[in-house]
């Protein structure tokens, strides 16, 4: 892809508020000068677009050549309500609806409108990725879940086009047994990673580099005019 004005505006990692109706979500944009996609984080229950772990991952996406959108898909007053009832965080309908709200946002802004999109979803934002990716069509290419709930997106997955990679780490023994099933459920071309000696948090040493690696190699597989 041809360097656009974008090359200077969005290289570096900013804050962006996307709509969602009267409010706005609070994130972080980052484009390399050539990047051909751009991935969209749906972060997981009790978390937000400053988590140490996803900040590492997009890092590494951008290295590789894709761009990055990291967004809460709670405000502020939101989460705050969710810390104390926990009841948003598994509203997995809600938060594709605002992980669509970002899709669209990215669609019909100049400088990104171009670019060919995916999602990132960890835990919960995993099954939100899904819902969304399934209502999307063909605007989302890949998906990549990380220590995600797919059994909470059980409906959608069947209407999924995008490609999609399940990784989790090979102790995560509930979690594992859960993408396992909704790997079966999957339409599209699928494959699942288990991160050996990984548990649900990917804290070992080099677990989350391999995460990193694995979602670096399937968007620029799958967000590349290669493609």
């Amino acid at each position: 892809m041809t360097p656009t004005n974008r090359s200077l505006g969005l290289a570096r990692p900013h804050g962006v508020e996307i709509p969602a109706g009267p409010l706005f979500l609070e994130g972080e944009l980052a484009v390399p000068p050539e990047a051909e996609g751009l991935v969209i984080f749906a972060h997981g229950s009790g978390s937000s677009h400053l988590s140490r772990r996803n900040q590492f991952v997009a890092r590494v996406l951008r290295e590789s050549g894709n761009g990055t959108l990291l967004a809460d898909l709670l405000t502020r007053r939101e989460e705050a309500d969710d810390a104390r009832t926990g009841y948003l965080r598994f509203d997995i309908q809600f938060l594709a609806e605002r992980l669509e709200l970002m899709t669209q946002w990215c669609l019909q802004h100049s400088e990104l409108s171009e670019l060919r999109l995916g999602y990132f979803g960890s835990s919960t934002g995993g099954a939100a990725a899904l819902v969304a990716a399934a209502k999307s069509g063909a605007e989302i290419e890949a998906v990549v879940s990380r220590g995600g709930r797919p059994d909470l997106a059980a409906g959608a997955l069947p209407y999924v086009k995008a490609a999609t990679l399940l990784i989790v780490g090979e102790r995560d023994d509930l979690v594992l047994d859960l993408n396992r099933r909704a790997l079966a459920m999957l339409a599209c071309e699928k494959k699942l990673v288990t991160v050996p000696g990984a548990t649900h948090l990917f804290e070992e040493p080099g677990a989350l580099e391999e995460v990193a690696r694995l979602a670096a190699d399937w968007f620029r597989q799958h967000l590349t005019e290669e493609d």
